[in-house]
């Protein structure tokens, strides 16, 4: 028997490819995105699903969950932003949180007691390797990221008692343009006025080592739909897998 899933930000990149694929597999499928242009295009294209405007940061539009019964939900609306921490406006990072962190945790809250209530249902959070692991220019997004890994780890330990389980997704660089955006997004303010003007250079290398040789999405979106299907998870998911591997040995070394 299908669930009925909650994705935020499914107007492109991961939410958009995991939302077609579950409705694929039947499961019943709320896509929502940011904006009612995107959604309307959504719409058109796929009307298997069922669309909806749900800007994260918008608590009327938050409101709207209520009304549907939530399986699972799915966190997976995000912004990026990159740029040296000595440097980057604070507006920017402010909004950051606005979205990674305080928008999931919203509607996060706002399908909870549903679930509650059942004493069944599972949250997926779109963290990112950047989660786990920061350097230069990607450090305010990582922050968020790290905020996210905080969130989802405790809400993992509270409410696994009352059947619901929560679980983390780690993608490294996969070719969404995401990461391409994010990783473009400094040179908007950025000039050679700025404190760290020096560290332009190693910043276009940085951007450049995350946005060559990126992955195939597919991985991530059908990943998300073994976590969807899956009866039991682990805390963290690292995408590729070999990530993992990695990640300890830096960690031990």
């Amino acid at each position: 028997m299908g669930k009925s899933v909650l994705i935020t930000g499914a107007g492109s990149g991961f939410g958009k490819g995991t939302a077609l694929a579950l409705a694929v597999k039947g499961h019943q499928v709320i896509a929502t995105t940011e904006t009612q242009e995107q959604a309307n295009e959504l719409g058109k294209e796929a009307p298997q699903l069922q669309v909806i405007k749900l800007d994260i940061t918008n608590a009327t539009d938050i409101a709207q969950v209520a009304q549907f019964k939530i399986d699972v939900l799915i966190n997976n609306a995000g912004a990026g932003q990159t740029g040296p921490i000595a440097d980057v406006p604070i507006d920017r990072v402010r909004h950051l949180f606005e979205v990674n962190v305080f928008g999931t945790l919203a509607v996060t809250q706002a399908v909870l007691p549903q679930m509650v209530a059942r004493g069944s249902g599972r949250i997926i959070i779109m963290s990112s390797v950047a989660g786990v692991m920061s350097g230069p220019s990607f450090g305010p997004y990582s922050m968020t990221k790290h905020a996210l890994e905080a969130m989802g780890k405790a809400l993992r330990a509270e409410i696994a008692g009352q059947g619901i389980d929560v679980t983390l997704i780690n993608p490294g660089p996969y070719n969404t343009g995401f990461n391409d955006r994010m990783a473009n997004s400094m040179w908007e303010w950025f000039d050679d006025k700025a404190v760290n003007a020096p560290a332009a250079e190693m910043m276009r290398i940085v951007g450049s080592m995350v946005t060559t040789g990126q992955l195939d999405p597919v991985d991530v979106c059908n990943r998300l739909v073994e976590l969807v299907e899956a009866d039991t998870t682990t805390e963290n998911n690292f995408m590729p897998p070999e990530i993992a591997a990695m990640l300890a040995a830096r960690l031990q070394g």
